[in-house]
């Protein structure tokens, strides 16, 4: 007995520590979570609260002798409708009420034409109506177009169809049932709607501003730090910190997913602080696509940082100036063009590096073409290679800028004060460090 008791008591203070470890761990979870994002906090409160309301119809005696068991409904709506952002809970919200009502609608249009054939045909008749509307509408959900926007509606569709079609079969007042979850769907989706657009709401055309931006500027962190990286001249302390920060680039590379939701929201969003109501949000997939062309190449050239290669010195200080100047253009042009997008202004001294990052490449062009035969092909591969796709970053970089300047113009981005754009220029004139600062020294005429 004693040896039982001490085994159990030992079990007991396994369960106990597992049980603390575990609270411990999913609290500390909690806390970053909400630390990198405080509106999941938020919106966690907002779904309770909107569930809270819609449940009220069900806990109050006149509203439940209104709908009965179908103020339900309104519950349902509110989980599933729901969402992070106002464009997603407005689509899906949109999406279910439009559902709703044409399968409603249809349904009791087949359950009214199905009784006039007789009982022993009606039941025939309404399920060939819910295979045919069934098979047409799953069919409909494979066309991309209708998948990116419609899904969730046209799954409510046959959902709707198929609940009343087959209900109306056992249930005359099929019209008053189809009234009352009709009625209820479309309070649970108005109290999702409004409690999501008047309480700190998420927007998601806003997301999709900021997150072009931010991948346009992980580019030019990668390309400033590059040349001192490649042909090491940095004397810097925190040489393992920059070197950290040149792999931001890599979240460019898997954005499609991200900036292809985003806009599906965004454009389901009413007009909302600087975002006009037809916003050109394509524009942005257009930018993204471009952002990632140049993260891949900025990948290759990630590649040959830590090569064992061994490039002649002659070689590398004779490429080191225009490399460095591509780079370092390049980056800054990035980083005007994503400040740009911020603020929603016009950038003007993207086009000056551009013009610089161009002046670079051209003389990078005329040195590899007339470079010496007599050296070994093998060792000057990696370093020619380099410089190859920097050139082609280049291109990247005149790419995204046009196309930034095309989503200016569509967007009506306001023109920088130039007092303030002088300003700007004097102060990264003075914060340059000496390594970019010899690369900025270097001119070449554009012919």
């Amino acid at each position: 007995m004693a040896t039982d008791n001490q085994e159990n008591s030992i079990g007991l203070k396994q369960v106990w520590s597992w049980l603390i470890s575990f609270v411990i761990c999913t609290a500390k979870d909690a806390k970053k979570l909400g630390e990198e994002d405080p509106r999941r906090v938020i919106h966690s409160f907002k779904v309770g609260l909107a569930i809270t309301l819609v449940s009220l119809f069900y806990y109050f005696d006149f509203s439940y002798q209104g709908f009965g068991v179908n103020a339900m409904w309104a519950v349902m709506t509110v989980v599933v409708v729901f969402e992070f952002s106002v464009g997603a809970t407005l689509g899906k919200g949109v999406n279910r009420a439009i559902a709703t009502l044409l399968g409603g609608g249809l349904g009791v249009a087949a359950h009214r034409l199905a009784s006039f054939a007789g009982e022993k045909i009606e039941c025939v008749i309404l399920g060939m109506s819910v295979f045919f509307i069934a098979s047409a509408v799953t069919f409909c959900r494979f066309f991309p177009k209708m998948k990116a926007r419609f899904d969730y509606g046209l799954l409510i569709f046959i959902l709707t169809f198929c609940l009343i079609t087959v209900s109306g079969y056992r249930d005359d007042e099929v019209i008053d049932m189809a009234q009352r979850r009709l009625s209820t769907i479309l309070i649970g989706g108005c109290a999702t709607v409004f409690i999501c657009m008047l309480i700190c709401p998420v927007w998601a055309g806003e997301d999709l501003h900021k997150y072009t931006a931010s991948s346009i500027e992980k580019l030019s962190i990668f390309l400033e730090g590059f040349g001192r990286a490649y042909f090491q001249v940095s004397n810097e302390k925190n040489q393992e910190n920059n070197v950290a920060s040149l792999d931001q680039y890599k979240t460019v590379l898997n954005s499609k997913g991200i900036e292809d939701s985003l806009v599906n929201f965004a454009k389901w969003e009413p007009r909302h602080g600087k975002f006009r109501y037809r916003q050109p949000w394509d524009q942005y997939l257009k930018i993204g696509s471009l952002s990632r062309e140049c993260a891949y190449k900025i990948d290759a050239i990630n590649s040959y940082l830590n090569s064992d290669a061994q490039t002649p010195v002659e070689i590398q200080k004779k490429i080191q100036e225009p490399c460095t100047k591509m780079s370092t253009e390049c980056s800054y042009a990035l980083r005007e063009l994503a400040m740009g997008i911020k603020t929603m202004t016009c950038s003007l001294s993207a086009d000056i590096h551009i013009v610089n990052a161009k002046a670079s490449a051209k003389k990078l062009k005329s040195m590899l073409k007339n470079g010496r035969p007599e050296i070994d092909l093998l060792e000057i591969i990696p370093t020619f290679t380099v410089a190859s796709l920097l050139i082609e970053v280049v291109s990247c970089t005149v790419k995204i800028a046009d196309c930034v300047h095309e989503l200016g113009s569509k967007s009506k981005f306001k023109s920088p004060d130039p007092v303030k754009m002088k300003k700007q220029t004097s102060c990264k004139k003075l914060t340059r460090s000496p390594s970019i600062e010899r690369s900025h020294s270097f001119s070449i005429s554009i012919e």
